[in-house]
């Protein structure tokens, strides 16, 4: 056996030591090859010794440029938020036209974690290509299919995925959201019986939630609700959220901004941002998709650039990008550097030939203090949807199951006092700031689709543009939960969804009434 295929052999088994040992070998006896540098980087990484694994494996590339070293490197550059370089190594990996599977999987995923689905489609084809049989590698292209609006590709691949293995969850999930589902084409009698036999860890979350979906789509409120509550009490127990994780981060954003002192600054006056926030599943898509279709405006999706920025200015040592010491440490630092430590991420997403870009992070408004004094040209969206109907849509979503953003959306009254804080925070921005967030009603915006997206476009300084109400023609990708929703017209289906559940939710409903917030606005 070679020393290649020695060093390959133990990483594949998962022994290291042995990796490393045959790939410095390897380096030894052949210093000007590229194998030994890029193995020895592939060890570094299994050990998640990121950052000491892309030297070697960029020592490889300047051997000689193969597409699997750059492949493994744009994914050793994303886990390290070095986007604009990991881009460009995808790029040229693909452009070796590269045959291994993995590789061009590898490549695939890259753009999907930029954002880029349209260009994951090509090498998620040509893995699926080369093997049939790989369901991971089938369920990536089918998602690809779906954010692209390929949905009877993707629903293809994923019934084949499902032929295979009936139990597999995520596939049960993404089919049963990848469109509304009628009483007469469903999956629910699968579902039950996928649920039935359940076994793997986080396998009867994704089934729960796709049934809840499946079974709302139909009308059955009641039981779409059981499954539901019964999802998120199991996945509230297993992440052990405690709201005042939350509530901590809300009290820190208040003290800095509304009783703390804040460095001064000027900012970064580039003005080409466009920042759609709010809580998730209020309609941020929606516009998202209305102002990019306008001809000046692109999207770049929903970045962490900003809560990144921060975390990088203030060189704080908590693991997490936001905590009340992050928050803190913000208000010492000259609002320029954070504006150009923003735009110096996003712009690596910025969509070619527009003056503007969308930034869709709903999260994003906890940072509106941060956005107003970096950026203090940019533009901010805020959507504003019935309290009832964002609390029953965050809590019948799965979000990302371990993402510290939404963890407290599986729980009804985590959810209500999440709402609370959220709008508490928007009525300081608004009082600290005023009128620079546009609040914009989901429901007024449904009600009268022309003269919201006149009122939303003056905001953002943008001149009309006939085509902001033909978003449904969008051809961009869309990778999230509403994919379906806005590429059809808009419509009023989803207002007042909470009504079918309103006695399961009356407790949450009776109490932001009891903090004074009105819930019957629909």
């Amino acid at each position: 056996m070679t020393l290649e295929a020695e060093a390959r052999a133990a990483l594949k088994r998962g022994d290291l030591p042995a990796a490393v040992a045959a790939a410095k070998d390897l380096m030894l006896a052949s210093p000007e090859q590229p194998e030994g540098y890029f193995l020895l980087g592939m060890a570094a990484a299994e050990a998640r010794q990121i950052a000491k694994a892309i030297p070697l494996v960029e020592a490889a590339v300047a051997r000689g440029p193969q597409a699997e070293h750059l492949a493994q490197l744009a994914r050793l550059l994303i886990l390290l938020r070095r986007d604009g370089e990991a881009a460009d190594a995808a790029r040229a990996a693909l452009a070796l036209a590269p045959g291994e599977a993995l590789t061009l999987d590898t490549i695939g995923c890259v753009f999907a974690r930029l954002g880029d689905h349209e260009a994951s489609v090509v090498p998620f084809s040509a893995a699926v290509a080369a093997e049939p049989a790989n369901l991971d590698l089938r369920y990536n292209l089918a998602a690809a299919s779906g954010f692209t609006g390929r949905v009877d590709d993707a629903r293809a691949h994923y019934e084949t995925i499902l032929a295979a293995d009936p139990g597999n969850a995520r596939t049960h999930y993404a089919l049963a959201i990848l469109s509304r589902q009628t009483a007469q084409a469903n999956h629910v009698p699968r579902l039950e019986a996928a649920l039935a036999a359940a076994g793997r860890p986080g396998d009867a979350l994704r089934i729960r939630y796709a049934l809840a979906k499946e079974l709302e789509d139909v009308g059955n409120a009641t039981d779409a609700f059981r499954h539901l509550s019964a999802a998120n009490a199991a996945h509230k127990q297993s992440i052990r959220y405690d709201f005042a994780q939350d509530a901590a981060i809300f009290d820190a954003i208040e003290a800095l901004f509304e009783h703390g002192s804040v460095a001064t600054g000027i900012g970064n006056s580039d003005p080409a941002p466009l920042f759609v926030i709010g809580m998730p599943r209020t309609g941020t898509t929606l516009v998202d998709r209305i102002l990019s279709s306008h001809r000046d405006v692109g999207s770049a999706g929903e970045l962490q650039a900003m809560p990144l920025a921060v975390k990088q200015v203030t060189g704080t040592s908590s693991p997490v990008v936001i905590d009340p010491e992050t928050i803190a440490a913000s208000g010492r630092i000259d609002p320029t550097m954070i504006g150009d430590a923003y735009l110096a991420r996003a712009t690596q997403h910025r969509p070619k030939g527009g003056a503007w870009f969308i930034d869709k992070l709903p999260a994003n408004f906890l940072y509106v203090g941060h956005i107003v004094r970096a950026l203090p040209n940019a533009r901010i969206v805020c959507l504003r949807r019935n309290p009832m109907d964002t609390i029953w849509s965050n809590y019948k979503n799965l979000f990302a199951s371990q993402s510290a953003y939404y963890a407290y959306s599986y729980d009804l009254m985590d959810t209500a006092r999440y709402y609370a804080r959220f709008d508490r925070l928007m009525a300081l921005w608004e009082r600290l700031y005023p009128g620079r967030v546009l609040q914009l009603s989901y429901e007024a915006l449904v009600a009268d689709q022309e003269g919201e997206t006149r009122r939303l476009l003056a905001h953002c300084g943008l001149d009309w543009d006939e085509a902001c109400l033909s978003f449904h023609k969008n051809k961009a990708a869309v990778a999230t939960p509403s994919a379906a929703q806005v590429r059809r017209p808009i419509n009023a289906d989803a207002v007042g969804r909470w009504r079918a559940y309103a006695d399961a939710l009356e407790p949450a409903r009776a109490w932001l009434e009891g903090q004074g917030i009105r819930t019957r606005l629909q």
